[in-house]
């Protein structure tokens, strides 16, 4: 894995038992670094040879995997450079990134009222949180 991935804490691991593609959980597990801004616009990502020798699988998944993330915008690639996160992800990353931000919102709020807990009361929790490192 490259440098910036491992700084930024990115790991890809594949779960054979999921029964999703390989391509498929590469991809899956890249758009949610980039939503989680764990993998930001100009971050290198690893080249292909690198990352199907680190999860010991064929190169052209990984090549299948960037292949579509290309396609979609998420990631362009600069022959012999390198692929890289793009500089202006497609809002279709936004959006999704939005979303997850308000369900998970939702659920909270949710599970606030439902132990009791004022909307006051869990602004100032917010607030006061300290995040535990």
């Amino acid at each position: 894995m490259n440098s910036t991935m491992k700084a930024r804490g990115v790991v890809i691991s594949l779960d054979p038992a999921r029964g999703v593609p390989f391509y498929r959980q590469i991809i899956q597990q890249i758009e949610h670094a980039i939503l989680g801004q764990r993998l930001l616009p100009g971050d290198r990502l690893p080249t292909i040879r690198a990352l199907a020798i680190d999860l010991k699988i064929n190169p052209n998944t990984i090549a299948r995997a960037y292949g579509e993330l290309e396609i979609r915008g998420i990631v362009t690639t600069q022959v012999g450079n390198g692929t890289f996160v793009s500089d202006q992800p497609p809002s279709e990353v936004d959006d999704e990134r939005n979303l997850r931000i308000s369900e998970t919102l939702a659920r909270f709020l949710r599970d606030m009222r439902d132990l009791g807990v004022e909307r006051s009361e869990v602004i100032d929790l917010v607030k006061n949180f300290k995040e535990e490192a």
